[in-house]
């Protein structure tokens, strides 16, 4: 498996958050093979580290992230199952584009929907294609007032992969998710707010700022709570109303194991700042 540049996918931890910023700002941060395979490694160990109580998924220069790499050469998406693209050649067979996007682009999103820590994304830029499922498969979402939304697929005659077709409706609804998908247009960050792809809109100089202050805020929250909350609101369009209620029953039921949640109760009876600490 090759290993991105350290270069290319830069991270750190300050203040129990989880930064994580894609670093190829010449390309539009489109997303390499690699990149992907390193992208996925921290978001499962953000999840298992107890340091880490949220997660800023960020990039930079002028994209957030304009897709897989097609280009094709080594490392690249496209040799590396994030598209279709990457199985063009005369030699493929039934199977092969299906196993590669599975591979691919839909352990890319799953690695956001399933990280047990809530997952910001910080957008700077253009969000196209994998990109921008990349950014809606994330909790909450803040964008810089010149990012744009891009469901660039009809544009190269492909299908929308890593999840856009499962995520998109639960947005924004069917009508307005085909309409994106239908026709590829650029959605600015004013109107995917008022469509409610984004929370927050802010100027571009203040963009990591407003993504600090919202993942600190988180940070300090009680982190298993938090965990099972995104667990059942990701799970609540999927199921039944009884199914719902009885995963809501059975998380609080874990949940109250937590000293997280003793301490919510005594800081309440206390009339006094809960301090928690994420376990």
């Amino acid at each position: 498996m090759p290993t991105a540049p350290e270069d290319t996918v830069l991270h750190r931890t300050e203040n129990n958050v989880r930064w994580i910023t894609l670093n190829r700002p010449e390309a539009m941060n489109a997303l390499t093979w690699a990149q992907r395979e390193q992208v996925i490694a921290l978001l499962d160990d953000a999840s298992a580290d107890p340091a880490v109580r949220a997660v800023v998924l960020t990039a930079t220069g002028k994209g957030f992230c304009a897709g897989a790499d097609l280009r094709g050469g080594p490392g690249s998406a496209a040799t590396g199952a994030t598209g279709a693209t990457g199985a063009t050649g005369g030699d493929r067979v039934a199977g092969d584009v299906a196993r590669m996007i599975r591979l691919g682009a839909q352990r890319l999103i799953t690695a956001v929907l399933d990280c047990e820590k809530p997952v910001l994304a910080a957008v700077n830029g253009t969000a196209a294609g994998i990109g921008a499922h990349l950014a809606l498969a994330c909790d909450l979402v803040i964008a810089a007032e010149g990012a744009r939304f891009i469901e660039v697929f009809v544009r190269r005659g492909l299908v929308p992969d890593g999840g856009g077709a499962y995520l998109l409706p639960r947005l924004v609804g069917p009508q307005k998710a085909k309409e994106l998908m239908f026709f590829g247009d650029a959605v600015p960050a004013g109107e995917a707010a008022r469509l409610g792809l984004v929370n927050k809109v802010v100027a571009a100089g203040e963009l990591e700022a407003a993504a600090r202050e919202w993942a600190e805020r988180l940070a300090q929250g009680p982190t298993r709570a938090l965990a099972m909350t995104k667990q059942l609101v990701n799970a609540s369009l999927d199921g039944d109303r009884a199914a719902a209620l009885a995963a809501e029953a059975s998380a609080q039921e874990i949940n109250m194991t937590t000293a997280d949640a003793n301490e919510g109760v005594a800081s309440f009876v206390e009339r006094r700042t809960p301090k928690y600490l994420g376990r």
